[in-house]
């Protein structure tokens, strides 16, 4: 390369450099054409945005064609609450999901909180129904449902879309504690999947702790269900329990000792599985979770009905409610006041309750109102117990007759021969050693029905009486902060007199059986009686949790049993008792002698025994 070339590519060079040099932009050239690029940048996104959702629309519209995306452009938004109330109830609902989320019972102070009672509580209780369809699920609690029709005591909430349609709407009956749901829909028939036409019910709830004593309110709350055409049943009270009813279910409720939720089918629910769980360590104003899931019968082309009991549980508002239903009076709900086995909810249902409701009537206070009661209740059974007494008295006036037959038979193995001839002598004097037991047993339903329809009445939830401030809880005059073992942090006064009157009844009813056994058998009533005078202490630490209208009326039964036992003595003249035995023996002596069932079967153990003897 010669001078000339390599000359020629220097100058070319610093001509690009200085053309280059001189052409580049200024520091506000360069911001300004930065600004362009961005610009243009987002430009470019909303494009490739708007071409995105045009796709998605395009893929939604194929989607909602072939059914697999169903009511797509109803699963955005936030629901609107609404509020029906009439006198009784106050029922919130939500256009998301179209459910209920609380329920507030008008009138029923809660004791946990200020306000009324709240039954379901928006934080506590989840309904979801469930629509399958041949290519997919509706979830009813996905949607967002537009609100097409608005009353103080009625909403429709519907949902549509491209000629399908779904609606539900509410109805609560004015002056009533009753919801009507009835789920409608159109343009669905043909896709339900074939023989699965039904809607899935999921329902969880948290059962909130309404009353004073958490324990005592839990043994009374539990998940029942009525079976189609039989019996009502419940779940276990204090631990966990699932069941598989084999038989379709007319109405589930989730139920608290005062209150319930009840969801109530037109056509029973079919495949439920049903499940109670106890809270762990540590879970405070809340007593069990309930769950319930189900399938109910559902048609495309026709409405699908249920209905919502959310009240409180009295027996004649539940026998009222009970007609607002498809089973009329069949449906039972009145049985949701727990009043206990058949034969102690015979005598609650038709004589207690009667009895209760015209006490009640009278317009006293609730205290005198178990006053009265038991007062009642203690003259119908007095016969029954002046009988028991009369029994008792005739063997105690024959017991130097008895001690004579324990000196004519010493010998333990005479044992025998002298059982036999204290059953004759009992035959000869008219005595029955039975008579005093039987009147007993008579009076025994009666004590453990009032077990059962005190706890339940829901008219002694907040009434006051002398120290207790609630006799359907415990009354906790002396409290402390501390539980301590079987007592926990309170001292129940009823219970310590229901207690105390227990004990000195055990104390006359050991006196008595003392003075009617002899020999063996009065030895064997002394070890007894120890065992017996220990039932005082025990009921003691049982009671003193349970609710104080209870311990009320047993203490009244109790005190009452001791001045009519001192009425019994006091009018009874043991001389002119036993001369009646003495005039019943004499006119009798002569007489065959009448063999009892069990002198019988004494004396023919008694022949069995000699035999044997003579074998040996």
């Amino acid at each position: 390369m010669d001078k000339n070339t390599i000359t020629g590519f220097v100058l070319i060079a610093l001509v690009v450099i200085g053309f280059s040099w001189y052409s580049q932009p200024s520091r506000e050239e360069l911001e300004a054409m930065a600004q362009r690029d961005s610009i243009a940048a987002v430009e470019r996104q909303k494009q490739e945005a708007a071409a995105k959702a045009q796709t998605a629309k395009t893929e939604i519209k194929k989607a909602i064609a072939d059914s697999s995306a169903l009511f797509f452009m109803q699963q955005a938004g936030e629901g609107q609450r609404i509020v029906l109330q009439n006198e009784k109830v106050k029922i919130g609902l939500n256009s998301k999901g179209a459910v209920v989320e609380d329920a507030e019972i008008i009138g029923y102070k809660s004791r946990r909180r200020d306000g009324d009672v709240v039954i379901l509580g928006k934080e506590d209780a989840n309904m979801k129904l469930t629509l399958p369809l041949k290519e997919e699920n509706i979830c009813l609690s996905d949607l967002c449902f537009d609100i097409t029709e608005q009353t103080d005591n009625n909403v429709t909430f519907t949902v549509e879309q491209e000629g399908k349609q779904l609606q539900v709407r509410y109805t609560l009956r004015p002056d009533a504690y009753m919801l009507d749901m009835e789920i409608t829909t159109k343009g669905l028939e043909g896709m339900t999947m074939p023989g699965q036409s039904a809607l899935l019910l999921d329902w969880k709830a948290t059962i909130l702790q309404q009353e004073k004593g958490a324990d005592f309110e839990n043994r009374y709350s539990s998940l029942t269900y009525k079976r189609q055409d039989k019996g009502v049943k419940h779940l276990a009270e204090t631990s966990n329990e699932t069941k598989t009813p084999e038989e379709p279910l007319e109405w589930i409720a989730f139920k608290n000792q005062f209150f319930s939720a009840v969801l109530i089918a037109e056509k029973p629910m079919t495949k439920a599985t049903l499940t109670t769980t106890q809270p762990g360590d540590g879970y405070e104003g809340w007593l069990k979770e309930y769950e319930a899931t189900a399938e109910i019968a559902f048609d495309a082309s026709k409405p699908t009905h249920l209905q919502m009991y959310l009240g409180p549980n009295d027996f004649h508002i539940l026998k009222e409610h009970s007609e607002m239903t498809a089973y009329g009076s069949k449906a039972d709900l009145d049985e949701l006041v727990y009043l206990g086995w058949w034969i102690f909810r015979f005598i609650n249902r038709w004589s207690i309750l009667y009895i209760f409701d015209w006490l009640k009537a009278l317009g006293l206070p609730m205290g005198i109102v178990l006053l009265l009661l038991t007062v009642i209740v203690k003259i119908a059974v007095y016969p029954t117990q002046k009988k028991s007494y009369l029994s008792s008295a005739k063997m105690r006036v024959l017991k130097p007759k008895l001690d004579e037959l324990n000196k004519q038979y010493p010998n333990p193995d005479q044992a025998m021969q002298k059982q036999q001839a204290m059953m004759q002598l009992y035959s000869q004097y008219g005595v029955s050693p039975m008579g005093g037991c039987l009147p007993m047993l008579i009076q025994a339903p009666i004590w453990l029905a009032l077990f059962n329809f005190i706890p339940n009445a829901i008219d002694l939830r907040g009434e006051s009486f002398l120290w207790a401030d609630d006799l359907s809880a415990y009354d906790d005059l002396i409290r402390w902060n501390a539980d301590l073992p079987l007592i926990g942090n309170h001292l129940s006064i009823f219970c310590v007199l229901f207690s105390a009157t227990n004990l000195i009844n055990t104390w006359i009813s050991m006196r008595q059986q003392q003075n009617q056994f002899t020999g063996e058998q009065a030895q064997q009533m002394k070890m007894m009686q120890w065992m017996m005078y220990l039932m005082p202490l025990m009921f003691f630490f049982i009671f003193n949790g349970y609710s104080s209208g209870l311990s009320y009326y047993y203490f009244v039964s109790g005190l009452l049993s001791i001045i009519t036992m001192w009425y019994l003595r006091w009018s009874t003249d043991d001389k002119k008792l036993l001369a009646g035995l003495e005039a019943y023996h004499a006119l009798h002596k002569n007489d065959p002698k009448k063999t009892s069932g069990l002198q019988a079967r004494l004396e023919a153990l008694q022949k069995m025994q000699e035999q044997q003897k003579g074998k040996r």
